[in-house]
């Protein structure tokens, strides 16, 4: 079976532009949630969240980019670092994006626009398309590879990830551009508010006073790559991709599993995916939203396939301190799995104060932790009932 590494990383985050800045401010714990000023808040009980300011795109994006959605820009630019390190042929380079909502302030200018608000902009129809992003990307690098566009809510970038895996594993592209990206509109803010999922206070994942999640808004990517061309073209390999696992509950629109039943099946696929044992695996960086049911049935998955492992491997939830970062979350956390093999060191799980009985596995609270890491697991699960969990290993 080919060996399938990550060579290239990018990020757009309500911290800024970049993995660097990305990387800092998780493992110094810094909040990326404040008010929201994009759009009118007037009608709604939520108002805060991780929103992006002062975006630029890149230069070198800058001709692709002008008349796109602003998600789409987002992901211009978290890919424009990802491949700045080069990548394989055009022709072999795959693209698998995943999103929530598109292109949805465009959809949102077409909407007015047919309520008699205002006048939608021919482009506000073809941005608000959700292939509309993966068309641009595909052009700016001239991408001939297979393309596809997935959109599986919160899980959305991590099955993007094993999607691009199987690929290459295929035979069907030599590297493949998977990234998640999602940015925030009123329109969309009316169906996150409707959930009644959201908190008024801080994001606490797995602590015992924890009232709801928080969104955010961004976009992750990573390149993912045959390592054997890899290393032809002598690339950095940043880690490589063990195993995934993907599937749906079946069950419920919004709640979880019983006992989060389709989380645990996600991890066994992944480990069996990468032949390893549960014991193999050093932390996971959970999916952690900080509503009562996920991080409930989430600690129950993971004790389910780890067993007594699951006692002394660290878990922390980086949404604490990003804010859920939507169809964003699995590439960003993946990305957050990657750097904590490379820097041997797992962010916090900030605003972590009073211990729940029901999510008693080791967090890391509060403080960044070192330790020794040689494969983490990135879980995610999402509205609708779809898992996905993908390990990643130090390469060799």
């Amino acid at each position: 079976m080919k060996t399938i590494v990550v060579t290239g990383m990018g990020a757009v985050s309500p911290y800024g532009i970049g993995v660097p800045r990305l990387w800092d401010a998780l493992c110094n714990g810094e909040s990326a949630i404040g008010d929201l000023t994009r759009f009118d808040l007037k009608d709604f009980a939520y108002t805060r969240g991780g929103e992006i300011r002062d975006f630029h795109l890149p230069k070198d994006c800058a001709a692709t980019g002008a008349n796109t959605d602003l998600a789409t820009q987002f992901m211009l630019a978290a890919a424009a670092e990802a491949l700045r390190e080069g990548f394989p042929a055009p022709s072999e380079t795959g693209v698998v994006l995943a999103t929530n909502f598109g292109g949805i302030n465009s959809g949102e200018n077409v909407i007015t626009g047919l309520l008699g608000k205002r006048t939608a902009q021919p482009s506000d129809y073809s941005e608000s398309l959700f292939q509309s992003c993966a068309d641009h990307v595909a052009k700016q690098w001239h991408l001939g590879g297979p393309r596809f566009v997935l959109s599986l809510s919160c899980a959305s970038g991590t099955a993007a990830i094993g999607y691009g895996m199987d690929l290459i594993r295929h035979g069907h592209a030599k590297a493949v551009l998977t990234g998640g990206y999602d940015a925030l509109s009123r329109f969309a803010w009316s169906g996150l508010s409707a959930l009644r999922t959201m908190t008024k206070d801080a994001l606490r994942p797995f602590d015992k006073n924890r009232s709801g999640t928080l969104f955010s808004e961004g976009a992750g990517a990573l390149l993912l790559e045959d390592a054997e061309s890899a290393r032809e073209r002598g690339a950095t390999i940043y880690a490589e991709i063990a195993g995934y696992g993907a599937n749906n509950n079946a069950f419920h629109m919004t709640a979880p599993a019983k006992e989060g039943a389709g989380s645990a099946a996600v991890m066994q696929m992944a480990l069996h995916d990468a032949r390893m044992k549960p014991e193999e695996i050093d932390h996971i960086n959970a999916h952690g939203t900080g509503t009562k049911p996920n991080d409930v049935t989430e600690t129950q998955a993971i004790k389910k396939v780890f067993g007594a492992h699951a006692y002394t491997m660290p878990i922390t939830s980086i949404k604490s301190s990003s804010g859920h970062l939507l169809g964003a979350a699995g590439s960003i956390e993946a990305i957050a799995s990657i750097l904590s093999i490379r820097d041997q060191l797992i962010p916090p799980t900030t605003n972590y104060r009073d211990p729940d009985p029901e999510c008693d596995l080791p967090c890391v609270a509060n403080v960044k932790k070192s330790m020794v890491l040689r494969a983490v697991l990135s879980n995610s699960a999402g509205i609708g009932g779809c898992n996905a969990a993908v390990i990643f290993r130090r390469a060799e």
